[in-house]
């Protein structure tokens, strides 16, 4: 729904902690199951490129 988001730290032990707490779902209010995996992928590549910099 418009306006809906989630905050999370760039940190992989801030991004694991919301999963596990199940936040992301609870925050967006969504049911069932929320596929995370673009997050992590994010986060993993956080460092490599940002902004379309080098």
């Amino acid at each position: 729904m418009p306006g809906r988001g989630a905050w999370v730290h760039e940190t992989a032990k801030c991004v694991d902690a919301a999963i596990r707490r199940r936040a992301f779902v609870r925050a967006l209010r969504v049911s069932g199951p929320l596929d995370t995996q673009t997050i992590e992928k994010r986060l993993n590549g956080y460092g490599n490129k940002v902004n379309g910099s080098k």
